[in-house]
C-alpha cells in the first residue's frame, strides 16, 4: 500500500493533472472508515475518462462526514459506499438520507462491504434504493471501472430527464407569462429573464428586433442583462460595440440558430415578418439537453411577439376607433346644439310674430281708424261745393294718419331685421364724427318745426370698426326720438369723444327726463314710457331696443343716464375705436 502512495503523489505532481482541471469533472464521493479504500480507489481511478471528463473525488471518512458532503456537493454523480462504518448499518442509514432527506434520487450509490453477511445482497437490493451492490474482495479495478461508468452513464441519463422536465416545466410556465406582456419593452425582458431561469446559470445577453427581413435593414435593442444592460440604459443608452454589432448582423444574415463554446445566438422570424435575435454569453458551455430545451423555447417566441404585435395593432384600432367615436360624439353635439339653437330662434321669431300682431292690433287700429272716419267725412263733403276748405282738412288729417302709419310699419320692419340671428356686420373703418354730423343733418328739418336748436360737437378723425348703415340707423334712432320728447324751442347736443379704448357718442335732450322704473324698461320691446311726445307723435316702443341690438351686435354697449323727471336725459354710444396702424 505504501508503493501505490508513492505512485499517488507522482501522479498528483505529473503534468497532465492542470488539462483535466481545466475541464469539466464527474464528482464521485468515497465514504468508507478505511484510508486503505481512498488510497486504492485513487489510484484504480487516476486516469479515468468519460467523454472528456476526468473525475473529481472527494473522500468522507465515516457516515456523519459522509452526510455533510452530500449536503455540501448536490452534484455528486456516484458515491462509492461502505456499509458498516461506525455502526453495523451506517452505510444503509446513509442511503436512507439520501433519498428521504435530501430527495436526491440521480445520484447513483454502489455499496461496498467487506462483509457480505451482514447486509445480504438480495434483502440491501430489494429495501434499498441503491444502484450496485459489491463485495469489496470482488471489486477490482477493471470492475470498479465497469461499475462506475454504468453509474456515470445512468447518472448522466437521469440528469439530462431531470434537466428536461425542468426546463419544460419553466418553457410552459414561461409560455403563459410571456403571453401576458402587453409590450414589446417587457416582453424582451422577460426573454432573457426566462432563459437565464432555463438554462440555470447567471448569463449576459441582449435582443434585438427588426422590423421587415430586408438585409441591411437597421435593428433597435429592446432589452438587455448583465454587461449588456448598458445598452438599453433609459438614463445613458448606448450603441452597440462593432463586434457585437457584427455578431449580430451576421445573425440576422445566417437566419438560424447557432450555439459555439460559451455563446448562443437564437433567431427568431414572427409570423408578421419580424425578426428577432437573442445572443447570450454563459459561464458554462451549454450541454445538449440545453441546447433542445433553448430551441424549443426559441420556437414559441413566435407566437409571443405575434400576440404582442396583434396587441398593439388591437390598441391602435381601438384607439382609432375612440377617435372616431368622440369625433362623431362632438360632431353630433355640434349639430345638436345647432338644432337647439335653431329651435330657440324659431320660438323667439314665433314670439316676434306674436308681438308683432299684437302691435299691428293695437297700435295701427288708431290711425286706421283716423283714415276710415276722415274718408267718410270727404264722402258727404263732396256733394257741398262750399266744403272745399273742409275736404283740404281732412286730406291733411288723412295724410298725417298715413305718415304715422307707414313710421309704424318701417319701425317693425326694422326691428324684425335686427332680430334675426343670421345677420352679418359688415366691419370696416368708419369717421364716426362725419356719421354722426350727416344723421344731425337729416333730422335738422323735424327740429326745425318743433323750433329746437340741434348742436353737434365732433371732432375729425374719430373712427371705428363698424357697419355705417346700422349704425347710421341707430344713431338716428336717438336723434329722432330726442326730438320727439324734448319741448318745443328746446335744444339737443350730440357729441362725439374718445373714452379711453373707445368712442362715446352722446345724445342730450331737454325733455321730460327718465324715471327710475323708465331706466329699467327701457330697451325693452314695445315699452311704454311715463314720458309722451311733446308735438303728439307717435312712438312703437321699438326704437330703443333696434339701438341695443344693433350696438351689441359690434360689441359696444348702450345707456342712459337722467337726474330724474323734467330734468332731461343723456343716451349714450360707446363703441371700440379702431386701431391706428
Amino acid at each position: 500500500m505504501a508503493d501505490q502512495d508513492d505512485v499517488l503523489h507522482l501522479i498528483d505532481d505529473s503534468g497532465h493533472t492542470p488539462e483535466i482541471d481545466t475541464r469539466r469533472r464527474w464528482k464521485v464521493a468515497v465514504i468508507d472508515d478505511d484510508h486503505a479504500v481512498h488510497e486504492g480507489t485513487r489510484f484504480a481511478l487516476s486516469d479515468y475518462n468519460l467523454n472528456g471528463q476526468g473525475l473529481e473525488i472527494l473522500s468522507a471518512y465515516s457516515a456523519a462526514e459522509g452526510r455533510e458532503l452530500m449536503k455540501a456537493h448536490r452534484d455528486i454523480a456516484a458515491v462509492l459506499l461502505d456499509v458498516i462504518m461506525e455502526t453495523d448499518s451506517a452505510g444503509l442509514d446513509l442511503v436512507e438520507f439520501i433519498r428521504n432527506d435530501l430527495q436526491n434520487e440521480t445520484v447513483r450509490i454502489i455499496l461496498r462491504t467487506g462483509q457480505p453477511g451482514q447486509a445480504p445482497e438480495r434483502r440491501v437490493i430489494v429495501d434499498y434504493d441503491i444502484n450496485d451492490y459489491k463485495a469489496k474482495t470482488e471489486l477490482t479495478a477493471d470492475k470498479l471501472f465497469t461499475s462506475l461508468t454504468a453509474a456515470l452513464r445512468s447518472y448522466q441519463q437521469l440528469e439530462r430527464m431531470v434537466q428536461t422536465r425542468r426546463g419544460l416545466e419553466i418553457i410552459i410556465d414561461a409560455a403563459s407569462t410571456l403571453y401576458d406582456f402587453r409590450s414589446m419593452q417587457r416582453l424582451a425582458e422577460g426573454v432573457l429573464t426566462q432563459i437565464a431561469s432555463l438554462l440555470n446559470v447567471d448569463c449576459a445577453g441582449i435582443l434585438v428586433l427588426r422590423d421587415g427581413g430586408d438585409i441591411g435593414q437597421s435593428f433597435s435593442v429592446l432589452a438587455g442583462s448583465g454587461c449588456y444592460r448598458r445598452f438599453t440604459d433609459h438614463r445613458e443608452p448606448q450603441s452597440l460595440d462593432a463586434d457585437l454589432r457584427q455578431m449580430v448582423e451576421a445573425a440576422f444574415q445566417r437566419r438560424k440558430h447557432d450555439f459555439a463554446d460559451h455563446r448562443t445566438v437564437l433567431y427568431v422570424r414572427t409570423g408578421s415578418g419580424r425578426e428577432v435575435v437573442v445572443l447570450l454569453e454563459s459561464a458554462r458551455e451549454l450541454s445538449d439537453t440545453d441546447r433542445s430545451l433553448v430551441e424549443i423555447f426559441g420556437s414559441r417566441l413566435s407566437i409571443a411577439f405575434d400576440n404582442v404585435i396583434l396587441y398593439q395593432q388591437l390598441q391602435d384600432a381601438n384607439s382609432q376607433l375612440e377617435d372616431r367615436v368622440s369625433e362623431r360624439t362632438r360632431a353630433l353635439m355640434t349639430a345638436n346644439r345647432r338644432l337647439s339653437s335653431q329651435w330657440l330662434r324659431l320660438q323667439r321669431a314665433n314670439a316676434f310674430k306674436n308681438e308683432v300682431l299684437g302691435t299691428v292690433a293695437h297700435d295701427l287700429k288708431n290711425p286706421l281708424g283716423v283714415i276710415l272716419g276722415r274718408t267718410e267725412m270727404l264722402s258727404e263733403l263732396l256733394g257741398v261745393d262750399s266744403a272745399k276748405e273742409h275736404i283740404a282738412t281732412q286730406v291733411d288729417h288723412i295724410r298725417d294718419a298715413t305718415k304715422r302709419l307707414t313710421v309704424m310699419v318701417d319701425h317693425l320692419i326694422a326691428d324684425a331685421m335686427a332680430d334675426a340671428f343670421d345677420i352679418t356686420i359688415r366691419r370696416e373703418s368708419v369717421d364716426i364724427a362725419q356719421l354722426v354730423a350727416e344723421v344731425a343733418e337729416a333730422n335738422r328739418p323735424l327740429a326745425l318745426n318743433k323750433q329746437q336748436r340741434l348742436d353737434v360737437s365732433a371732432p375729425a378723425n374719430q373712427t371705428a370698426m363698424c357697419d355705417s348703415d346700422r349704425m347710421r340707423e341707430a344713431i338716428d334712432n336717438l336723434v329722432s326720438n330726442a326730438i320727439k320728447y324734448s319741448p318745443i324751442g328746446g335744444r339737443i347736443v350730440l357729441a362725439v369723444e374718445p373714452d379711453g379704448d373707445a368712442l362715446c357718442i352722446r345724445v342730450n335732450d331737454e325733455g321730460a327726463g327718465l324715471s327710475p322704473e323708465d331706466i329699467a324698461r327701457l330697451f325693452g320691446r314695445f315699452q311704454r314710457l311715463s314720458a309722451k311726445p311733446t308735438a303728439g307723435e307717435s312712438s312703437t316702443g321699438l326704437g330703443l331696443s333696434i339701438v341695443k341690438r344693433i350696438v351689441d351686435m359690434h360689441g359696444g354697449t348702450v345707456a342712459a343716464h337722467s337726474g330724474g323727471p323734467g330734468q332731461g336725459s343723456t343716451f349714450s354710444i360707446h363703441l371700440p375705436a379702431a386701431k391706428s396702424n
